[in-house]
Order: structure tokens, then sequence, then C-alpha cells
């Protein structure tokens, strides 16, 4: 089965800044792949870089078997009704001057598709992410956050794409409101036979909706595998500090806090040898060296004092 998404090597540089390393990864047709990692990781790099939104100075990006790094924004028009982008603030990505129906009829506009019946598909839209119909109507200000990140799941499915790119899909929502748009997402899909790549630091999220995930630092992939296996049995020092830290869904269970400190350092003075090495609880003087990529089983781990 081909990929529908294989990324390899992906480096994005910002002057004299190396904002993500060589990064890789796959998504199969169907998955939900999550990708998690602290502020300033290079997770939002990676989307962008992937639709074209932010350079790649090398590396490959892979869309259903065709590579799409640098082939300029002609070439790339016709794939985004194929790839659709969720932004991260779901008021500011629209426009307050359009009402929700041109909002989410836009794609339709600037795909040059006349055919389509706009009020038909505003209305398809809307009831597919489970808003009234009579909200076509509306301005994003009317919206509450909730009702504003279902419009954009909307527009983003409006041209039935192959492949959702999300970024923190639910952040600023309240808890009981997240926890209704990703059982909305994995619904849609179940439904639609989607495939998404989610980035995200709540790991709650990742635990919701996704197969695999990867864990981002300083722009490289430092472990990546099933949800299920990272969860039971992280490998990577910065995993399990992550993980530790999460709120635990079980009342009962008795937590081990693994204190993660410091700051990431800075992308302009990368450490030597394991660029986490100076945060990690687990370094010792092998750590000077630098790690390569390992994996076992569909487990990958970049460290050279693994749990």
């Amino acid at each position: 089965m081909t990929a529908i998404l294989e990324v390899k090597g992906l480096q994005t540089n910002y002057g004299d800044v190396n904002v993500l390393a060589g990064v890789d990864f796959t998504v199969q047709p169907g998955e939900t792949y999550a990708m998690v990692g602290e502020s300033g990781s290079g997770k939002t790099t990676v989307i962008r870089a992937i639709a074209g939104l932010a350079p790649a100075q090398a590396g490959s990006v892979k869309f259903d078997g065709k590579e799409i790094r640098g082939i300029g924004e002609a070439a790339m028009r016709p794939l985004r009704k194929d790839i659709a982008m969720m932004f991260q603030d779901p008021t500011g990505s629209l426009s307050p001057r359009l009402t929700i129906r041109n909002l989410i009829t836009e794609p339709y506009k600037i795909q040059g598709m006349k055919d389509r019946d706009l009020d038909a598909e505003a209305k398809r839209l809307l009831e597919m992410v489970n808003l009234p119909s009579h909200f076509a109507d509306r301005y994003p200000y009317q919206l509450s956050g909730g009702q504003a990140r279902r419009v954009g799941v909307a527009r983003a499915l409006a041209l039935e794409p192959k492949l959702i790119l999300a970024d923190e899909p639910t952040a600023g929502l309240d808890v009981s409101v997240q926890g209704e748009l990703l059982n909305l997402l994995n619904a849609l899909r179940e439904r639609l036979g989607l495939s998404m790549v989610i980035i995200t630091h709540n790991l709650n999220v990742v635990r919701h909706v996704a197969d695999r995930m990867g864990i981002l630092y300083l722009g490289r992939l430092v472990e990546e595998g099933t949800t299920e296996d990272i969860f039971k049995s992280p490998r990577h020092p910065y995993t399990n500090c992550l993980l530790s830290a999460n709120p635990e869904p079980d009342p009962d269970a008795r937590l081990e806090r693994i204190a993660l400190t410091g700051e990431p350092p800075s992308l302009l003075n990368r450490p030597s040898g394991c660029e986490f090495r100076e945060r990690c609880p687990m370094a010792s003087d092998i750590c000077t060296n630098t790690p390569i990529w390992e994996t076992a089983k569909g487990h990958g781990i970049r460290c050279l004092t693994p749990l």
C-alpha cells in the first residue's frame, strides 16, 4: 500500500537558524499521525512545509507517491483540494467580513468549481460538523470557540481532501468542547476515510485520536511508534518526562513525576552530542556522542541511554 504521505530528511532553515534538522515519518491511508513537542520544537513548521506554506531547503515530501516539495504554488494549487489545513486560531483564520456560508464554500471558488450549488453545499457541510443550517448567515464574531473550530473543519472538508493537516485543533477550548471536537474528527475520519496529521502539545488529544505518534525535540524526531506502545512503554527520557507530567485519567493511578528542568537550548547554538543531554535525568558521559536513529518492531528512538 502506498503511503498517503512520506516525509524524509525534511530540513527548514530561516537564515542561520536550523528549525527542522531532518524529519522522517509516514502516514498510511486512513491513519491519524500525531506529532508532539514543546513550543518551539518545530511542529507547526513541519506541517506548513508539507503544505508548501514554509520553505524546505532539503529532503523529500511525497503525497500519494508523488514528490511535492519545492514544486511551486502553480503546481501545488490543484493539490490543495486533496491536502487541507486546519489552523490553530479558528476565528483569526476566518475573514470577519464574510458570512459562514461564504467562508466554507470559498474553496469551490478558489478551485474554479462553478457547477456547485453553494447554498446546498453550505448546508451539507454545516450538517457534517453538527451545526444548524441557519449558521450559514452568521459571521465569525458570532461564534463560540468550539463553533468556530467546527466551521474550520467544515471548510477543510469542502473539497473532500485525502489528507488533513491540523495545527493544535483543540487549543483554547474547554475540556468538554475538546472532547466533542475530537469525537467529531474521529467520526469524520471513519466515515470519509481521511488521513490526518495532528500537531499538539496536548497528550490527551493524542491518546484520543492518534494511531501513531512522533516526539519532536529541536526539530528532530527523538521517538516514534504506535500511540499505545509509547504511552505504555516510552523509551526516550524526553518522552517519559512529557508523559509523566500529563494528567492521568485514572484517579487511583500513582504516578512518578519526572521533572523536565531548564528550557530548550537555542537553535542558534545546538548542544553537541545528544541535544537533550543538558536537560536529561538519564544523561551520562556517553551522551556527549551523537545518537543515531534505531528502530525495533516499529518503535524508533534516538537515544544513547534509552529506558
